[in-house]
Protein backbone atom coordinates (compact mmCIF):
# COMPACT_ATOMS: atom_id res chain seq x y z
CA UNK A 1 0.00 0.00 0.00
CA UNK A 2 1.28 3.66 -0.82
CA UNK A 3 2.50 5.79 1.96
CA UNK A 4 0.41 8.93 2.82
CA UNK A 5 1.09 12.17 1.51
CA UNK A 6 3.34 14.03 3.96
CA UNK A 7 1.86 16.91 5.80
CA UNK A 8 2.12 20.13 4.75
CA UNK A 9 4.44 22.09 7.71
CA UNK A 10 2.26 24.34 10.03
CA UNK A 11 2.96 27.01 12.70
CA UNK A 12 2.51 26.54 16.19
CA UNK A 13 -1.25 26.11 17.28
CA UNK A 14 -2.69 26.39 20.59
CA UNK A 15 -3.55 22.55 21.67
CA UNK A 16 -7.17 23.12 22.31
CA UNK A 17 -7.46 25.21 18.43
CA UNK A 18 -4.80 22.31 17.02
CA UNK A 19 -7.38 19.40 18.45
CA UNK A 20 -10.17 20.85 16.65
CA UNK A 21 -8.59 21.17 13.27
CA UNK A 22 -7.12 17.59 13.80
CA UNK A 23 -10.95 16.12 14.30
CA UNK A 24 -12.09 17.99 11.39
CA UNK A 25 -9.67 16.51 9.29
CA UNK A 26 -10.57 12.96 10.16
CA UNK A 27 -14.13 13.92 9.48
CA UNK A 28 -13.02 14.43 5.88
CA UNK A 29 -10.49 11.90 5.54
CA UNK A 30 -13.59 9.53 4.76
CA UNK A 31 -14.66 11.27 2.21
CA UNK A 32 -11.41 12.06 0.88
CA UNK A 33 -10.19 10.71 -2.64
CA UNK A 34 -9.26 7.20 -1.85
CA UNK A 35 -5.66 5.69 -1.56
CA UNK A 36 -3.51 4.49 -4.78
CA UNK A 37 -3.85 1.13 -3.45
CA UNK A 38 -7.70 1.21 -3.46
CA UNK A 39 -7.71 2.73 -6.76
CA UNK A 40 -5.26 0.20 -8.47
CA UNK A 41 -8.01 -2.48 -6.69
CA UNK A 42 -10.87 -1.20 -7.85
CA UNK A 43 -9.43 -0.71 -11.29
CA UNK A 44 -8.35 -4.37 -11.65
CA UNK A 45 -10.98 -6.47 -9.52
CA UNK A 46 -12.21 -9.42 -10.88
CA UNK A 47 -15.21 -9.41 -8.70
CA UNK A 48 -16.87 -7.13 -6.92
CA UNK A 49 -19.71 -8.61 -4.41
CA UNK A 50 -22.15 -5.74 -3.30
CA UNK A 51 -24.89 -6.11 -0.37
CA UNK A 52 -28.33 -5.35 -1.21
CA UNK A 53 -30.42 -3.69 1.25
CA UNK A 54 -29.50 0.01 2.19
CA UNK A 55 -26.40 -0.53 -0.48
CA UNK A 56 -27.71 -1.57 -3.87
CA UNK A 57 -31.79 -0.98 -2.96
CA UNK A 58 -32.77 2.08 -0.62
CA UNK A 59 -34.00 0.02 1.95
CA UNK A 60 -33.65 -2.62 4.50
CA UNK A 61 -35.67 -5.05 2.95
CA UNK A 62 -36.43 -7.55 6.27
CA UNK A 63 -38.02 -4.00 7.51
CA UNK A 64 -40.36 -3.53 4.52
CA UNK A 65 -41.74 -6.60 5.25
CA UNK A 66 -42.20 -6.34 8.82
CA UNK A 67 -43.92 -3.32 8.16
CA UNK A 68 -46.02 -4.89 5.55
CA UNK A 69 -46.85 -7.71 7.90
CA UNK A 70 -47.30 -5.28 11.24
CA UNK A 71 -43.86 -5.57 12.82
CA UNK A 72 -41.88 -2.78 11.49
CA UNK A 73 -41.07 -1.07 14.76
CA UNK A 74 -39.57 -4.18 16.90
CA UNK A 75 -37.82 -5.44 13.63
CA UNK A 76 -36.27 -2.51 13.27
CA UNK A 77 -34.66 -2.11 16.27
CA UNK A 78 -32.98 -5.71 15.79
CA UNK A 79 -31.81 -4.61 11.99
CA UNK A 80 -30.27 -1.43 13.64
CA UNK A 81 -28.50 -3.62 16.01
CA UNK A 82 -27.27 -6.20 13.39
CA UNK A 83 -26.04 -4.08 10.92
CA UNK A 84 -23.77 -1.73 13.85
CA UNK A 85 -22.53 -5.16 14.97
CA UNK A 86 -23.72 -5.12 18.42
CA UNK A 87 -25.19 -8.28 18.39
CA UNK A 88 -24.78 -11.76 16.27
CA UNK A 89 -26.65 -11.61 12.77
CA UNK A 90 -27.84 -15.16 13.27
CA UNK A 91 -29.85 -14.16 16.62
CA UNK A 92 -31.16 -10.75 15.01
CA UNK A 93 -32.15 -13.02 12.31
CA UNK A 94 -33.53 -15.41 13.95
CA UNK A 95 -35.64 -13.00 16.39
CA UNK A 96 -36.62 -10.91 13.35
CA UNK A 97 -38.41 -13.69 11.15
CA UNK A 98 -40.09 -14.85 14.53
CA UNK A 99 -41.52 -11.74 14.93
CA UNK A 100 -42.38 -11.55 11.54
CA UNK A 101 -43.36 -15.38 10.30
CA UNK A 102 -43.54 -14.00 6.64
CA UNK A 103 -45.69 -16.59 4.56
CA UNK A 104 -44.83 -16.82 0.62
CA UNK A 105 -47.67 -15.10 -0.07
CA UNK A 106 -46.79 -12.22 1.81
CA UNK A 107 -43.94 -11.82 0.61
CA UNK A 108 -45.38 -11.92 -2.93
CA UNK A 109 -47.98 -9.42 -1.60
CA UNK A 110 -44.93 -7.21 0.06
CA UNK A 111 -42.98 -6.98 -3.26
CA UNK A 112 -46.07 -6.22 -5.61
CA UNK A 113 -46.91 -3.36 -3.26
CA UNK A 114 -43.07 -2.10 -2.21
CA UNK A 115 -41.20 -3.27 -5.46
CA UNK A 116 -37.13 -2.64 -4.40
CA UNK A 117 -35.78 0.98 -5.48
CA UNK A 118 -32.34 0.95 -6.68
CA UNK A 119 -29.81 3.36 -5.09
CA UNK A 120 -29.08 6.25 -7.77
CA UNK A 121 -25.77 5.45 -9.72
CA UNK A 122 -25.65 1.41 -9.31
CA UNK A 123 -27.12 0.31 -12.13
CA UNK A 124 -24.88 2.24 -14.45
CA UNK A 125 -22.04 0.80 -12.22
CA UNK A 126 -22.70 -2.87 -12.09
CA UNK A 127 -23.37 -1.97 -16.02
CA UNK A 128 -19.90 -0.89 -16.61
CA UNK A 129 -18.50 -3.76 -14.51
CA UNK A 130 -19.96 -6.25 -16.13
CA UNK A 131 -19.10 -4.43 -20.02
CA UNK A 132 -14.81 -4.78 -18.53
CA UNK A 133 -15.25 -8.59 -17.36
CA UNK A 134 -16.14 -7.91 -13.91
CA UNK A 135 -17.72 -10.88 -12.48
CA UNK A 136 -20.46 -9.03 -9.94
CA UNK A 137 -22.18 -10.76 -7.28
CA UNK A 138 -25.04 -10.06 -4.80
CA UNK A 139 -24.11 -10.95 -0.95
CA UNK A 140 -26.94 -10.66 1.41
CA UNK A 141 -28.45 -11.29 4.57
CA UNK A 142 -32.11 -10.25 3.14
CA UNK A 143 -33.90 -13.05 1.61
CA UNK A 144 -33.70 -14.93 -1.74
CA UNK A 145 -37.28 -14.29 -2.72
CA UNK A 146 -36.82 -10.89 -2.34
CA UNK A 147 -32.71 -10.32 -3.65
CA UNK A 148 -33.57 -12.47 -7.32
CA UNK A 149 -35.90 -9.57 -8.34
CA UNK A 150 -33.08 -7.07 -7.43
CA UNK A 151 -30.38 -9.53 -9.19
CA UNK A 152 -32.60 -9.58 -12.10
CA UNK A 153 -32.94 -5.77 -12.28
CA UNK A 154 -29.01 -5.44 -12.84
CA UNK A 155 -28.81 -8.80 -15.20
CA UNK A 156 -26.84 -10.81 -12.10
CA UNK A 157 -27.77 -14.34 -12.72
CA UNK A 158 -29.73 -16.18 -9.51
CA UNK A 159 -26.35 -18.28 -9.35
CA UNK A 160 -24.28 -15.23 -8.46
CA UNK A 161 -26.59 -14.44 -5.61
CA UNK A 162 -25.99 -15.46 -1.68
CA UNK A 163 -28.73 -14.93 0.67
CA UNK A 164 -31.02 -16.49 3.14
CA UNK A 165 -34.01 -18.98 1.83
CA UNK A 166 -37.29 -18.74 3.83
CA UNK A 167 -38.49 -22.32 4.59
CA UNK A 168 -42.40 -22.85 3.78
CA UNK A 169 -44.71 -25.36 4.85
CA UNK A 170 -47.21 -27.35 1.45
CA UNK A 171 -49.75 -24.22 2.38
CA UNK A 172 -47.16 -21.44 2.17
CA UNK A 173 -46.73 -20.91 5.94
CA UNK A 174 -43.49 -19.63 7.60
CA UNK A 175 -41.38 -22.59 9.35
CA UNK A 176 -38.19 -21.17 9.81
CA UNK A 177 -34.72 -19.93 7.51
CA UNK A 178 -32.19 -23.09 6.09
CA UNK A 179 -29.48 -21.85 8.64
CA UNK A 180 -27.04 -23.75 6.09
CA UNK A 181 -26.88 -20.82 3.77
CA UNK A 182 -23.49 -19.38 5.07
CA UNK A 183 -24.98 -15.88 4.85
CA UNK A 184 -27.45 -16.85 8.16
CA UNK A 185 -24.63 -16.55 10.33
CA UNK A 186 -22.41 -13.96 11.17
CA UNK A 187 -18.50 -14.53 9.40
CA UNK A 188 -21.12 -16.12 6.68
CA UNK A 189 -19.67 -12.85 4.49
CA UNK A 190 -16.59 -13.40 4.74
CA UNK A 191 -17.07 -17.60 3.96
CA UNK A 192 -18.97 -16.27 0.78
CA UNK A 193 -15.65 -14.82 -0.60
CA UNK A 194 -13.40 -17.03 0.47
CA UNK A 195 -15.33 -19.83 -1.34
CA UNK A 196 -15.64 -17.14 -4.21
CA UNK A 197 -11.73 -16.81 -4.71
CA UNK A 198 -10.72 -20.49 -4.05
CA UNK A 199 -13.35 -21.73 -6.65
CA UNK A 200 -12.84 -19.09 -9.24
CA UNK A 201 -9.45 -17.79 -8.77
CA UNK A 202 -10.68 -14.38 -8.79
CA UNK A 203 -8.05 -11.72 -7.81
CA UNK A 204 -8.27 -9.07 -6.16
CA UNK A 205 -11.89 -9.09 -5.13
CA UNK A 206 -14.10 -6.06 -3.53
CA UNK A 207 -16.86 -5.79 -1.05
CA UNK A 208 -18.98 -2.83 -1.52
CA UNK A 209 -21.64 -2.39 1.74
CA UNK A 210 -23.22 -0.59 4.44
CA UNK A 211 -23.07 -3.01 7.65
CA UNK A 212 -20.78 -4.58 10.21
CA UNK A 213 -21.33 -8.16 8.23
CA UNK A 214 -20.01 -6.35 5.03
CA UNK A 215 -17.27 -5.41 6.95
CA UNK A 216 -16.09 -8.83 8.09
CA UNK A 217 -15.70 -10.07 4.55
CA UNK A 218 -11.83 -7.64 4.41
CA UNK A 219 -9.92 -10.41 4.32
CA UNK A 220 -10.72 -12.51 2.45
CA UNK A 221 -11.87 -9.63 0.29
CA UNK A 222 -8.41 -7.43 -0.78
CA UNK A 223 -10.27 -4.04 -0.38
CA UNK A 224 -13.55 -3.14 1.72
CA UNK A 225 -15.61 0.68 0.12
CA UNK A 226 -18.17 1.57 2.83
CA UNK A 227 -21.65 2.80 1.20
CA UNK A 228 -22.99 5.41 3.81
CA UNK A 229 -25.53 6.55 1.12
CA UNK A 230 -28.56 5.16 3.12
CA UNK A 231 -27.19 5.21 6.38
CA UNK A 232 -24.01 5.53 8.13
CA UNK A 233 -22.61 3.18 10.39
CA UNK A 234 -19.27 4.18 12.53
CA UNK A 235 -17.89 0.93 12.61
CA UNK A 236 -18.21 0.97 8.72
CA UNK A 237 -17.08 4.44 8.24
CA UNK A 238 -14.13 3.58 10.91
CA UNK A 239 -13.05 0.54 9.35
CA UNK A 240 -13.53 0.96 5.22
CA UNK A 241 -10.58 1.28 3.01
CA UNK A 242 -12.89 3.89 1.16
CA UNK A 243 -16.06 5.46 2.38
CA UNK A 244 -18.35 6.79 0.01
CA UNK A 245 -21.91 8.22 0.11
CA UNK A 246 -22.89 8.36 -3.30
CA UNK A 247 -21.66 5.88 -6.27
CA UNK A 248 -21.12 8.55 -8.28
CA UNK A 249 -18.05 8.22 -6.18
CA UNK A 250 -17.02 5.18 -7.38
CA UNK A 251 -18.37 5.70 -11.03
CA UNK A 252 -15.53 8.64 -11.37
CA UNK A 253 -13.30 5.52 -11.02
CA UNK A 254 -14.62 3.21 -13.41
CA UNK A 255 -15.89 4.54 -16.18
Amino acid sequence: RSSPARPSPMLPRPRAALSCLMAATNRRAFSAAPASWVVDTLKNAQCVAFDVDSTVITEEGIDVLAAHCGAGEAVAAWTAKAMGGSVKFEDALAARLELIKPSRSDIAECLAAHPPQLNAGVAELVELLHARGTAVYLVSGGFRLMINPVADMLDISHDRVFANTILFDEAGNFTGFDASEPTSADGGKPKVIGALKEQHGYDPVIMVGDGATDLQARPPADAFVGFGGIAVREVVKEGADWFVEDFEEVLKLVR
